[in-house]
């Protein structure tokens, strides 16, 4: 109901099915467009010239398929394979039916934004049928890094409404639309880049030895470029790795205390006691062994 109602589209499940059918939704407003999320039972679904007329879009949708596979048939010869890991990108507007493919359940994303001629640089949408994107590897890392902060459950977004102006440009330059030399694309792909580079930052803070030319070397661009990159960020490469390994160091005291807080303090990654204690005295107001005793609020 919630698919025919919100997305306009015709949903069909075999009989012997439907007893067994699961699944879950939720939607929520980023600036001017919608991130949605399903995991639910694999059905068929089509969005049918009816479901058009019934409940137009006029919007530019991005997907990804985190679980499942099947096909999806968009007219004439127009034909995608879908695995888990694919993106497409689509106009709403246009029809197209999905065919599950064997896995009994599926994990789908959605990031749905109206058309905004101004802020795709004057190109037009409404005849991209829905197509897989084939990753290109300068372009796909960023790309991917802005979709995931877009749909991330935490509020770890800069500026929500530039951020969606950049994953719609990106999406467009995906599709042929605009040409990855324009001034605005080149700076989308830089707020892709900065995403990508605090993912890695996350995944390796602990690390003592995290550089920003080991993050330069990993993203596949020079070390000035990422300082550039994060010249449009809120705070500098190396502030916002303090930033990760504090909250961390923040997180093990409360839910740990038994832990040494030397051990924390170096499982964070800071290479003395000394700083650990200065950087989060700065953060925090008090002391770790202090916030441990009196707690601290989420922030």
């Amino acid at each position: 109901m919630r698919g025919k109602s919100l997305f306009g589209v015709t949903i069909e499940l075999a009989r012997d099915r439907r007893h067994s059918f699961q699944g879950s939704f939720q939607a929520r407003a980023i600036a001017n467009a919608v991130v949605s999320e399903m995991h639910a039972s694999s059905y068929r679904v089509d969005r049918t010239e009816a479901d058009i007329a019934r409940i137009a879009g006029d919007s530019l949708c991005i997907g990804l398929q985190v679980r499942g596979s099947g096909l999806l048939y968009t007219g004439r010869d127009r034909v995608h394979a879908v695995g888990g890991g694919d993106i497409t990108i689509n106009h709403s507007d246009l029809p197209y039916a999905g065919i599950p493919g064997g896995e009994d359940h599926f994990h789908f994303r959605m990031l749905k934004i109206p058309v905004d001629y101004e802020v795709m640089l004057g190109q037009t949408a409404y005849d991209l049928f829905a197509a897989r994107y084939t990753d290109n590897a300068a372009f796909s890392r960023p790309f991917r890094a802005l979709f995931n902060a877009l749909n991330a459950d935490h509020d770890r977004l800069i500026d929500p409404a530039r951020d969606v102006t950049h994953i719609t440009r990106l999406a467009m330059t995906a599709r042929g639309r605009l040409s990855p030399a324009m001034p605005e694309v080149r700076a989308a792909l830089r707020t892709g880049l900065c995403y990508a580079a605090q993912d890695i930052m996350m995944r390796k803070k602990s690390r003592q030895n995290l550089t920003p030319a080991a993050v330069a070397k990993e993203l596949g661009i020079s070390l000035r470029q990422l300082h550039v990159v994060f010249e449009g960020a809120e705070l500098s490469f190396s502030r916002t790795l303090s930033s990760m390994r504090i909250e961390e160091a923040k997180r093990l005291l409360l839910e740990f205390p038994a832990l040494p807080i030397t051990q924390i303090a170096h499982g964070c990654g800071f290479d003395s006691l000394a700083t650990f204690y200065r950087v989060f005295a700065a953060a925090y107001g008090m002391a770790p062994g202090d916030a441990r005793v009196m707690g601290l609020p989420a922030v």
